[in-house]
């Protein structure tokens, strides 16, 4: 049995706390084909919009194709093209794409992306990927046997995309800034505020709710950078954060924070196995006694149950003392699930149970 738990608190940047409003990325994608594969790309038969994709790039080339003719390609492959627009690019700068297969292409290693626009939810594009992949695993195969080492069905290519069009940014618009937390706490914004204040002046900031803070700012861009570096590297502490045990029933972890109480409680939890073993039995007939073997099935069953005895959990004032008192349980992670709920259903857990 393991747990997790977070920390004390302590003074931290407010740039790790929270956000400005507008300074954010954007998605991009984009569907290419990628090329100079060795024998490991679509099968055409299988996926017709890979040849479609194909004749149609060959035609803005000034290729036409006879009509009724089949390619039979091994070496190309339908992609899809994913990039991040960074706040505040610019025109010519170079970001990363990740290329990833969605046809039935066998690997991606050794191919090179073709001229892919990059597109936005608008529909406009930003950006153009081209270059050669780097895949970060290997494989072989032969006479029905395979190897594998990681994914060989995407990979990533290092600034393999110009940006052709900016996002406009508009940060600190009339004279005034929003500033976002990352998580919303009436604490931690009151105590972001009174940081702020006590840097700039009183009155330069105001909390607008739990998550969000106006802040005025320089009308000035160059005094605006400035001031933004500041208001970033100021230290908050934030606010103690809700008592919340976090269970993962697919993996069986268990993470609390450190505002995690137990009072006094007596718990029993007891395993129950039942095992059924089935044998196959034989009847053998006599000697010239013109009889037939008969076979049958005969199973055994045992029925075992853990020990159910009350285990006392005494009340705990610190998180080492919760700990130290479910380990006492003895119960395994999956056991532990059902122990939190029903203390909580008891109301001896003093925390917000949340299960993902």
């Amino acid at each position: 049995m393991a747990f997790s738990f977070l920390a004390p608190v302590h003074a931290e940047r407010l740039k790790e706390l929270a956000t400005i409003q507008g300074v954010r990325d954007n998605a991009l994608i984009g569907y290419g084909l990628m090329v100079g594969l060795d024998g490991t790309g679509d099968q055409t038969m299988q996926t017709p919009f890979t040849t479609q994709s194909l004749n149609n790039m060959l035609q803005q080339l000034g290729i036409t194709m006879p009509q009724g003719v089949n390619m039979q390609l091994k070496n190309v492959a339908a992609v899809m093209v994913t990039a991040t627009l960074p706040s505040f690019a610019r025109p010519g700068q170079a970001i990363d794409v990740t290329v990833s297969s969605m046809g039935n292409a066998k690997s991606l290693r050794g191919g090179t992306l073709l001229m892919t626009p990059l597109k936005g939810v608008d529909g406009a594009v930003y950006a153009i990927a081209q270059g050669n992949m780097v895949v970060g695993g290997a494989g072989a195969s032969a006479n029905g046997s395979k190897v594998q080492i990681n994914q060989l069905s995407s990979g990533r290519i290092p600034s393999g995309a110009i940006v052709e069009r900016a996002v406009e940014t508009v940060v600190g618009g009339e004279g005034a800034l929003t500033v976002e937390l990352t998580r919303s706490d009436f604490g931690t914004a009151q105590r972001a505020v009174e940081a702020i204040n006590r840097q700039f002046g009183f009155g330069i900031a105001e909390a607008v709710d739990g998550r969000v803070i106006r802040v005025q700012a320089p009308e000035s861009p160059q005094e605006r950078v400035g001031f933004l570096a500041r208001l970033e590297g100021l230290e908050v502490t934030p606010a103690q954060a809700v008592a919340r045990v976090v269970i993962n029933a697919r993996t069986g972890s268990v993470v609390m924070n450190q505002a995690v109480r137990v009072s006094e409680c007596a718990v029993a939890h007891g395993n129950l196995s039942v095992v059924i073993n089935t044998q196959p039995v034989v009847s053998q007939p006599e000697a010239f006694s013109r009889g037939r073997t008969v076979e049958s099935a005969q199973s055994e069953i045992s029925v075992n149950q853990g020990s159910g005895a009350l285990q006392m959990v005494r009340g705990s004032a610190s998180l080492s003392d919760v700990i130290k008192g479910l380990n006492a349980l003895g119960a395994n992670p999956q056991d532990l699930v059902s122990i939190l709920q029903a203390m909580k259903t008891a109301g001896a857990l003093r925390a917000e149970l949340e299960i993902i």
